[in-house]
């Protein structure tokens, strides 16, 4: 498919295409880059190839240091933009493929370069979006019988966190310190997190903005959508089971996300899309139930998109999938300014088999029970050096489409 050779296991395919920014040593500039197979293509140096009637006149959102500008084009530069990148790229085509001099500055080992946050992220918000999640997490912390508040049946439960603590892949995290409650019969201690865990989640980036105060219709979220990565979304579980009530996550949360660099397209990922999840009466987002029509796959142009993902647990591989309703309910119903460099959406991706579990929370059931390793290694909850590093990819006949790793280094609490 492309003159570029590309490994069958490799993450970044010619039907991948992801968005990042790097540098090199030799260029400490950062600048916007397409990765395929280990080699990335510098859209800096082929900007004026972009001749399309969106982007001719917007190339040099390909010479900033952020996918920010390149975003807030919006639905059709996206589209524009990959079409273009998959004719230079293909087998056929001799702009790039027969010009050794403009190869030779386009391309760029990934080996050699170093990988940045893809945009500047003004605000986020985070989702408490798997049942199986929720409900496990809330027998831990308030017993079978109260498992899941009133509202999370008919709402997207989510909030709003932290924005500047956000770093790429390979960034160390630090321990956090705050205040727990350990033994409830004595006043609440201050010290290090004892309880250091992951999440693992999906990440949306969004883009092409509405209007303060102006919702956006049902039929057009998905032109809002950029792309999805990785993320991390370390917790201090029990910094987190104290302050939590009754306004939600604080400092047990906002000590650091882990993103992974490459911003998948949604495009890339259409061909894996699964039907959603029947909607009946008593289920999640039921509209029988609760009357929300914004978030019914019957509603016009509201089928919700969802996706076969494998990803490393920190035991195995397993599988589970992701449903985009969360960002549908807020770009439709919240009236908040969106733009690219803003928001943020994130949401958690687990089962009901154990083995799906993608935090130590549920996998050392709160450290009553450990998690084999391997090679002798036991834990409940994260140790100080320990690496952790969460990959996925979707799979196609030969090819994968994937996201890259996400890794962070736990270090001591100061």
């Amino acid at each position: 498919m492309s003159f570029v050779k590309v490994n069958e296991k490799s993450d970044f395919s010619y039907h991948n295409l992801p968005y990042g920014v790097f540098s090199t040593a030799g260029n400490s500039r950062k600048r916007i880059g397409v990765a395929i197979g280990d080699q990335i293509l510098d859209l800096s140096v082929i900007k004026s190839l972009f001749r399309g009637p969106v982007l001719s006149d917007h190339q040099d959102v390909f010479d900033q240091p952020t996918l920010n500008a390149f975003m807030g084009l919006g639905y059709e530069a996206w589209r524009e933009a990959r079409r273009t990148l998959q004719l230079l790229l293909s087998a056929n085509e001799t702009t790039l493929r027969d010009d050794v001099n403009l190869r030779s500055r386009a391309f760029v080992l990934q080996s050699t370069a170093t990988m940045h946050l893809p945009a500047d992220i003004g605000d986020y918000t985070d989702f408490y979006s798997s049942r199986d999640h929720a409900t496990n997490v809330g027998i831990m912390f308030r017993g079978k019988d109260n498992a899941l508040m009133p509202n999370w049946l008919r709402l997207p439960v989510g909030y709003h966190g932290r924005a500047s603590s956000i770093v790429v892949s390979g960034t160390p995290i630090r321990r956090p310190s705050g205040q727990m409650r350990p033994d409830q019969s004595k006043p609440p201690v201050f010290g290090p997190s004892k309880q250091l865990d992951i999440e693992l989640e999906m990440a949306f980036f969004v883009g092409g903005g509405n209007r303060l105060g102006e919702p956006i219709p049902i039929e057009r979220a998905h032109e809002h959508i950029f792309g999805m990565v990785l993320m991390n979304d370390w917790s201090a579980r029990d910094i987190q089971a104290w302050e939590y009530v009754p306004l939600g996550p604080f400092l047990g949360k906002n000590f650091g996300t882990t993103v992974s660099p490459w911003v998948v397209p949604m495009e890339a990922l259409l061909p894996f899309v699964q039907p959603n999840t029947v909607q009946v009466h008593n289920t999640h987002y039921s509209t029988e139930l609760c009357g929300i029509v914004h978030l019914s796959s019957r509603a016009q142009g509201g089928s919700l998109l969802g996706m076969g993902l494998c990803y490393a647990c920190p035991h195995k591989d397993s599988k589970t999938k992701v449903c985009v309703c969360l960002i549908v309910h807020v770009l439709c119903v919240c009236i908040c300014e969106n733009c690219a460099f803003k928001l943020l959406f994130r949401f958690v991706v687990f089962n009901s088999e154990p083995e799906s579990f993608g935090s130590l929370l549920e996998l050392s059931w709160r450290g009553t029970k450990t998690v084999d390793l391997g090679e002798g290694e036991t834990r409940t909850f994260l140790k100080d050096g320990d690496e952790v590093t969460l990959t996925g990819y979707c799979e196609g006949s030969g090819y994968r489409v994937g996201f890259g790793p996400c890794t962070g280094t736990v270090l001591p609490a100061l």
